[in-house]
């Protein structure tokens, strides 16, 4: 009998492998402390506890609300690290030589000024955009996905997961 078996099997658990829930633990107080398999007369060493469990159904709501709080930080990430990276891009002077060369490129006739393409208003305005994209694709993606999860972990059972207790 594996371990996992006997855990399932032995008493205080219930049918499907998970602990029974006492009423002390169920009010809020503390769960009783596990005994300790004894080797010798002054040692006591923990047996690690093991729990095989099934991830049958997932909250859509709460991947929804979980996956919004993500993506909106994604968002923030994204546009503060194009702020920072144009910033030090400017302030190397990368766009100032970039100019040059589109210059010499194109001849003295043609006035071609990079910055009014790729401005730092600009180039924030459009991160802000693609980050309030990302927030509603991806709040919407993960939302179905959990939706797909539920429907598929209904027709085969569900992730099984073995908890161990080191």
């Amino acid at each position: 009998m594996s371990p996992a078996e006997r855990t399932a099997s032995s008493p205080g658990t219930t049918g499907a492998g998970t602990p029974k829930a006492s009423s002390a633990v169920k009010a809020g107080a503390t769960a009783p402390s596990r005994p300790a398999a004894r080797t010798g007369p002054a040692q006591a060493v923990e047996v690690p506890r093991r729990v095989r469990l099934t991830l049958a159904r997932v909250d859509p709501w709460s991947v929804t609300k979980l996956s919004f709080l993500l993506s909106v930080a994604v968002g923030i990430a994204l546009v503060v690290a194009t702020a920072v990276v144009w910033s030090v891009l400017d302030g190397m002077g990368v766009f100032t030589d970039v100019n040059g060369l589109l210059r010499d490129v194109v001849g003295g006739e043609v006035d071609v000024n990079l910055l009014d393409y790729f401005g730092f208003g600009k180039v924030l305005s459009l991160a802000t955009v693609i980050a309030v994209v990302d927030v509603v694709l991806l709040t919407a993606l993960s939302t179905l996905v959990a939706f797909l999860y539920n429907v598929s972990a209904a027709l085969v059972g569900g992730l099984r997961v073995t908890l161990s207790d080191d």
